[in-house]
């Protein structure tokens, strides 16, 4: 993974969200950057090595048309005048206008719209400013488009704040695939609810990391092993296991799939086998045309 830069090109905003920091009703010291001044903080780290890329989003000073505006402004200062020609992320603000998304998909390497909860309803519990559907998905999807246009080369990517709206990982594992399998991202992120002081949820439990961590291999399944959100282990609540990852979860749950026999076993079959992934599946394929395995020490 490359070293990324990440900066905000404001800390003002507009929005109340009630999970963040930076929400409007906070009174704390705010700053915001100017295209030079974003190419003097960035542009020496990426020189000498430092910094691989950039990652720039920015808290809605003003509006989101506005704010949007302004941080384009500043990739675009990147670009032309100091001929920068290496990778940029830009998060997309909620309700950014078409034109932008446009002008963001010709200047950025990948575009990212952080859908923070898996619905509408959910959303609305967390920022009610935002419309789930109209505010952002209608963006991701005008930024689908111009990626099948041949632009945003490293791709589309969203995140969901995971616990913050009392979401189960049903709730965000369907959602992830229809965000694949619809509007194309190329990932989708998880990151752990921590309650900030300040901010309605101040009070509220934190989502254990392993949470996250059991997401992101769910998500690893349907992506890579061909699992569907329907075959994930849930728990009667919508929930997957915390003690053990869900591909083994899975796997003690279905005892009529196993053993599996190692010779004749399809790549379907073996990617269903804990401990096996995709690499290690490519070189038992191929060593099994050589040979029969008849030992587990082979398998080393």
């Amino acid at each position: 993974a490359r070293p990324v830069f990440r900066l905000l090109m404001s800390s003002q905003c507009e929005w109340n969200c009630a999970y963040c920091p930076l929400r409007s009703a906070n009174d704390q010291p705010r700053a915001a950057l100017s295209p030079e001044e974003l190419a003097r903080v960035f542009l020496p780290r990426a020189e000498r090595g430092a910094a691989q890329g950039l990652m720039l989003s920015t808290g809605v000073d003003g509006d989101a048309q506005q704010a949007t505006s302004r941080m384009l402004d500043g990739v675009e200062h990147l670009r032309t005048h100091h001929k920068y020609t290496g990778y940029v992320h830009l998060k997309l603000l909620p309700g950014a206008a078409r034109d932008e998304v446009e002008r963001a998909a010709r200047l950025a390497d990948r575009i990212s719209l952080n859908l923070e909860a898996p619905s509408h309803e959910r959303l609305q519990q967390i920022s009610p400013e935002r419309s789930w559907t109209d505010d952002l998905i209608t963006r991701l999807a005008w930024a689908r488009d111009w990626q099948r246009a041949g632009l945003i080369k490293s791709g589309l990517a969203t995140q969901f704040v995971v616990g913050a709206a009392g979401e189960s990982d049903r709730e965000l594992l369907l959602t992830t695939a229809w965000l694949y399998r619809e509007l194309e991202l190329r990932r989708v992120y998880f990151g752990a609810f921590r309650p900030v002081g300040g901010t309605p949820l101040e009070g509220q439990t934190p989502t254990p990391f392993v949470r996250e961590q059991r997401l992101k291999e769910a998500d690893w399944l349907l992506r890579n092993y061909g699992f569907s959100t329907g075959e994930l282990p849930y728990d009667p609540a919508g929930d997957l296991p915390l003690h053990v990852d869900p591909k083994l979860a899975w796997a003690l749950a279905h005892p009529e799939r196993f053993p599996v026999e190692l010779n004749t076993a399809d790549q379907e079959e073996l990617l269903r086998v804990p401990g096996l992934g995709p690499i290690s599946i490519k070189r038992i394929l191929r060593l099994r045309r050589l040979g029969r395995f008849r030992d587990p020490a082979q398998l080393k």
